[in-house]
């Protein structure tokens, strides 16, 4: 059966906005969309799929510009076409709340920004945001905030959590980003509905962690990687990732992040480059490299990823579409398949900025939804609507499965 669009004159009007921006910085969408197709004259060697590569290979291959950069990202996109298909899916963004009590350098909502308006959505908010990921079939929302550990906090996501599955008819699948907590909550919530975790290291290398996070208790590294192996262990569908493009980071750090992902054998993957705040201490830093450079080095993390890694859900970063007006379209051609449409209230969404030159904090949730799935049509792929979209790496790497699933 084919999906009709049924376009309100709104939607309509949001779409062509959205090709005019385009236009206006010059951009084709039947050029630019598109990544190269054909195989050219490279000097890659052969790389192998669903293999750990050392750290000499992962270098060569994260330097790599020109056509092999794109037989690179064309070899990826062949990968992933084999082993998942064309079918991206949508995670409902829900940013509830900027409130955190971590004060990481590099971060627009850390602790110490006295600059910014905190904020926290009222419960009735959150689920009202949650039944439009459900009515627009968007399969699945992710709940993210600020880092917190008071017990009302705790009780609140679980009680959010059930809600959720309640007012959804166990419809939606529920991720969460809400950093490092005791086994205890993670197992609370993971009984409550919950079924997927992102807990980003950010970097495995323990030194340069050091450099970009206080000396303190609460950015302890061992800690963060205790968490993540908890969250294994119950059971999520574990997702980390990594900065690309940090201060003081090398291309030694990002092979030995490939490497670390593929071996503690991650289910999905949320990873993007490092873009700075103006209220961090890294809002000047020597020797950054240029964000053209960063965007570029990210679609190859992307693509390299999924050929060490061919069957993981990888996301493309919204921070690709800061940096480039089709980052997003681009980092689905270079393996990545899941989306985050941005699904808060508008009014907040200028006070939940990570980094600077944040996309999409002028619309609201239901400004772009025609107009995501055209954009995914254009690089040749289609949106698997209704779809919880779990992560097919799970499901190899269990014996069995004890979550539920949409067929159940």
């Amino acid at each position: 059966m084919v999906k009709r669009l049924i376009f309100s004159e709104h939607q309509i009007n949001i779409f062509t906005i959205c090709l005019l921006r385009l236009q206006l910085i010059g951009l084709n969408l039947a050029d630019r969309c598109t990544i190269l197709t054909e195989n050219m004259a490279t000097t890659l060697p052969e790389i192998p799929v669903n293999t750990l590569l050392s750290v000499n290979e992962l270098t060569h291959l994260l330097s790599c510009t020109g056509n092999d950069m794109k037989n690179l990202v064309n070899f990826a996109r062949e990968v992933k076409y084999k082993t998942i298909g064309n079918v991206v899916h949508f995670r409902g963004l829900i940013e509830f709340s900027n409130r955190c009590a971590k004060n990481c350098f590099y971060c627009g909502i850390r602790a110490g920004n006295s600059e910014l308006d905190r904020y926290d959505l009222s419960d009735d908010e959150i689920l009202d945001a949650a039944r439009f990921a459900h009515e627009n079939r968007y399969g699945s929302v992710v709940l993210q905030g600020g880092e917190r550990f008071d017990q009302p906090y705790i009780d609140r996501i679980d009680n959010l959590v059930r809600k959720i599955k309640q007012i959804s008819n166990n419809e939606l699948g529920i991720t969460l980003s809400l950093g490092e907590q005791s086994a205890e909550t993670y197992r609370r919530w993971f009984d409550s509905g919950a079924h997927r975790y992102l807990l980003r290291i950010e970097t495995s290398n323990r030194e340069l962690y050091s450099k970009i996070h206080p000396n303190d208790r609460f950015h302890d590294f061992d800690y963060r990687l205790d968490c993540l192996y908890r969250l294994k262990d119950i059971g999520y569908q574990t997702g980390t990732g990594v900065m690309i493009g940090l201060p003081f980071q090398t291309l030694e750090d990002l092979a030995n992040d490939l490497r670390f992902m593929k071996e503690f054998d991650v289910d999905m993957v949320g990873m993007g480059p490092f873009i700075e705040h103006h209220s961090t201490p890294f809002h000047q830093v020597d020797g950054l490299m240029p964000l053209k450079e960063r965007f570029e080095l990210a679609l190859r993390m992307i693509a390299i990823l999924r050929i060490m890694m061919p069957d993981i859900n990888m996301a493309a970063a919204t921070a690709m579409q800061a940096i480039d007006p089709m980052g997003r379209e681009k980092a689905l051609q270079a393996g990545a398949n899941i989306i985050m449409p941005n699904i808060t209230p508008g009014m907040y969404r200028d006070n939940y900025k990570l980094y600077e030159n944040k996309p999409c904090t002028d619309e609201n949730a239901d400004d772009c939804v025609q107009c995501l799935d055209g954009r995914v049509g254009m690089v040749g792929h289609k949106v698997g609507y209704g779809e919880w979209g779990d992560s097919r790496h799970y499901s190899q790497r269990t014996e069995k499965n004890e979550r539920p699933t949409q067929n159940d």
